[in-house]
């Protein structure tokens, strides 16, 4: 019932702003936009599957889910929070984060929004992981803070409270679109309970 609630709201804020776009769109060039619904997953490379595997669980807690049997290379996927983590085997050290020990927040990174940023510095601490943390302050006094670190094969991940943080476009003629819940995958939940009957 909530997300039936969410999704019309969701709804009637992207009809009240089509409405807005063809009063500001008259007599001017329109980008269109690409018909996307939301980001899907993000594919890693790594040195090793299992290690891999541990940290986004343990660490980030994604969840395995099953992979298409058609790929015969390989990897594992994750799923949690409405994304993907897809995990490629890699024998190509070069093809690899060469600093997998340095950390740059302004290096390419991944990033997740925390609700708890107290109680993931000290998962953090508690499993000895390195980490980076910063604390940013807008001109309006807006606070996020921010924890870096590195995956196991040197991929950086950020975690943040950036909702703080309202979105405001620039100057470009398109319109942020909200996601919907309807891109995220249909999950399966008695399977595992099937199979242990």
């Amino acid at each position: 019932m909530q997300n039936q609630q969410e999704e019309e709201k969701i709804k009637r804020y992207n009809n009240n702003n089509k409405d807005d776009e063809k009063a500001e769109d008259e007599g001017h060039d329109k980008e269109t936009a690409a018909p996307l619904l939301a980001l899907n997953h993000v594919s890693r490379l790594c040195r090793n599957v299992k290690e891999s595997i541990e940290f986004y669980t343990k660490v980030l807690g994604f969840v395995p889910i099953e992979r298409p049997q058609v790929l015969d290379f390989e990897g594992a996927w994750l799923f949690n929070y409405g994304v993907g983590i897809h995990l490629v085997q890699s024998n190509h050290e070069d093809r690899l984060p060469s600093d997998p020990q340095h950390l740059d927040p302004q290096d390419n990174h991944i990033s997740f929004q925390c609700e708890d940023m107290e109680e993931m510095e000290r998962k953090l601490k508690e499993m000895n992981i390195k980490y980076k943390k910063g604390t940013l302050e807008t001109e309006e006094g807006i606070a996020i803070d921010q924890l870096f670190f590195k995956d196991p094969d040197g991929f950086m991940v950020e975690i943040c409270n950036c909702e703080n943080l309202k979105l405001v476009p620039t100057d470009s003629p398109g319109k942020i679109k909200l996601p919907m819940d309807r891109h995220t995958p249909p999950v399966e939940t008695n399977r595992n309970n099937d199979a242990a009957d």
